[in-house]
């Protein structure tokens, strides 16, 4: 649900937390650029469309059921739980193949572009159900540096769980930025914008999927969510926020 409240002002925020996969990083590419050719071997006749909507509660039963593990393993396991739903084993090559495939895993055509514009005028955080390693290989493609890195690696535990955001109220503390000065920004309302909200933070939806119907890889939303705002791509995202910033200069 949009809970419909004011818009925000994007000249009063000064730290922007971001998600990776799903709205940095496709990951939807890259999961499929795995289990498509896998399933073709497998005699499974699923459009991509089809094998990523197995994958998705796999996936994320895999982090409820080991937190502490380490993300390539979720993505083996959770692989394995989705050959067995469909009927076809997926061996321990394949599975490897998905989990050590995230630096792999392409950028949204936007992203490093949109990133690099927003860190002139905003302090840039991830918060990412990903290891570190993982994420230093997405870093390569997303071309910025940002001001802290929080992954499930560091936090023991995967999105939705409040991690992550405890994690990053440490960091706002860290930087003496108060959080009605935090934007966190998403595209899975599912991993993101539930546990947001239950943290009062505001946040933007960045609905990668706004021209094609269904959830893909993210489940569903299960739980209560609100944005303030919605973009379709991160760059109209960047273009509103710099337009935003240039406008609270001039006022002052």
């Amino acid at each position: 649900m949009h809970d419909g409240r004011a818009a925000v002002d994007l000249s009063d925020v000064d730290a922007l937390s971001f998600d990776c996969y799903g709205t940095l990083i496709d990951w939807e590419t890259g999961i499929a650029a795995v289990l498509a050719p896998w399933a073709q071997d497998a005699g499974l006749e699923l459009s991509d469309e089809e094998l990523l909507l197995a994958y998705a509660e796999n996936e994320a039963q895999a982090e409820r059921d080991t937190p502490d593990a380490l993300y390539p393993a979720i993505l083996a396991e959770a692989f394995r739980r989705t050959g067995a739903a469909l009927g076809a084993e997926v061996s321990d090559e394949w599975a490897a193949r998905l989990g050590a495939s995230v630096p792999d895993w392409p950028a949204f055509p936007d992203s490093a572009e949109a990133l690099s514009a927003l860190a002139e005028d905003y302090t840039l955080i991830i918060v990412s159900n990903v290891h570190r390693d993982g994420f230093a290989g997405s870093n390569a493609r997303l071309c910025v540096e940002f001001d802290k890195i929080i992954t499930a690696e560091d936090v023991q535990a995967y999105k939705p769980a409040l991690d992550h955001f405890e994690a990053l109220d440490d960091a706002l503390t860290e930087f003496g930025i108060p959080r009605e000065r935090l934007l966190h920004v998403a595209q899975s309302l599912f991993h993101d914008h539930v546990p947001a909200a239950r943290r009062g933070l505001r946040s933007v939806w960045i609905n990668r999927r706004h021209d094609r119907p269904g959830w893909g890889a993210t489940p569903a939303p299960t739980g209560e969510y609100t944005y303030d705002l919605e973009f379709p791509t991160m760059q109209a995202f960047a273009d509103a926020a710099r337009a935003a910033k240039a406008r609270g200069t001039a006022r002052h």
